[in-house]
Formats: C-alpha cells, sequence, structure tokens
C-alpha cells in the first residue's frame, strides 16, 4: 500500500516513503517522506560528491520534511540504510 499522501521525489519522480525518525534523534518530527529508490540520481551521484568533497563512503537520500515544508538530504552510508523504518 502507498501513501497517496506521499510527495513525489523531485529528482526522479519516485513516490517517497513514510520513514519513521529514529527515537533519540534531535529531530521535532515523527516522521519524514525519504526517496528510497536506489536509481535516483540524487543518492546515486551523492556517493562521488561525499567521497570527493569529505573523504568518506557516503551518500544521502532526498527527505522531505512536512513541517517545515522542505526537501533536505538525509546521510546513508550504504543502500539499505534506514530502510528498517520505512513506515508501510
Amino acid at each position: 500500500m502507498t501513501d497517496k499522501k506521499a510527495p513525489l521525489c523531485p529528482y526522479c519522480s519516485s513516490r517517497m516513503k513514510k520513514w519513521r525518525v529514529p527515537e533519540g534523534s534531535t529531530w521535532p518530527d515523527a516522521f519524514f517522506y525519504v526517496c528510497f529508490n536506489d536509481q535516483c540520481p540524487y543518492f546515486t551521484r551523492g556517493w562521488l560528491h561525499i567521497r570527493e568533497n569529505l573523504g568518506t563512503t557516503a551518500s544521502y537520500r532526498c527527505r522531505y520534511d512536512p513541517h517545515a515544508d522542505k526537501y533536505l538530504p538525509l546521510p546513508v552510508w550504504s543502500a539499505e540504510a534506514l530502510k528498517e523504518n520505512i513506515i508501510e
């Protein structure tokens, strides 16, 4: 079942998934919407950008913060990272 209210990713047009913010996080929100499309150009280009600019292996996924009404990066260390918090 897809969340009909979930926005589309501005980079790949995939329906974003509702994602539960981890307990103990400093974010004030209970959830964000995140693009978990592994072919999304934002995610795929992020690996090279982080390596060249920060010298580490990581990328980011596009997240939408409904409280702030903004699209922002969500850092990830692997393609599977953070998928356990997807709310189906």
